[in-house]
C-alpha cells in the first residue's frame, strides 16, 4: 500500500511536469550528433523538442531499470538455489513421511494379531 502511495506521489507529478514541457516545447529542433561538423546532415535529424524529451526520459528508465536488474542479480541468484534446496529438502520429508507411513501401516497387522 505505502509502495503505491509512493509511486502515485512520484510519478503523477512527473508525468504532469513532462506533459507541460511537451505543450511547451513543440519547435522543431536539430540533433547533431557530429560535434565537428553540426551541419552534417548525415548524423543529425530534426523533431519537436518533446520528441527528443520523451526519448530522454525512455532512455533513462530502461538504462535504471537495466541498473537495478543487474544489481539485484545476486538475490536473483540465492532466491533460485534457496527454491531448490527448499524443493529437495520437501522431496526428502515427504519421501520419509512415505516411509513412516509404510512402516505403521506394517506394523498395524502385526499389532492387531496379539
Amino acid at each position: 500500500m505505502v509502495r503505491k502511495v509512493v509511486n502515485l506521489v512520484v510519478l503523477i507529478p512527473l508525468a504532469i511536469v513532462l506533459v507541460v514541457l511537451c505543450v511547451a516545447n513543440r519547435q522543431t529542433v536539430t540533433l547533431a550528433l557530429n560535434p565537428f561538423r553540426p551541419e552534417d546532415q548525415m548524423l543529425s535529424t530534426s523533431a519537436p523538442f518533446f520528441v527528443f524529451l520523451f526519448l530522454a526520459f525512455l532512455l533513462g528508465a530502461l538504462v535504471g531499470g537495466f541498473a537495478v536488474w543487474l544489481s539485484q542479480g545476486k538475490h536473483r541468484k540465492r532466491a533460485r538455489i534457496e527454491a531448490r534446496s527448499a524443493a529437495r529438502w520437501e522431496s526428502e520429508a515427504d519421501k520419509h513421511k512415505k516411509r513412516a507411513d509404510d512402516v505403521v501401516a506394517n506394523q498395524l497387522p502385526k499389532l492387531s494379531s496379539r
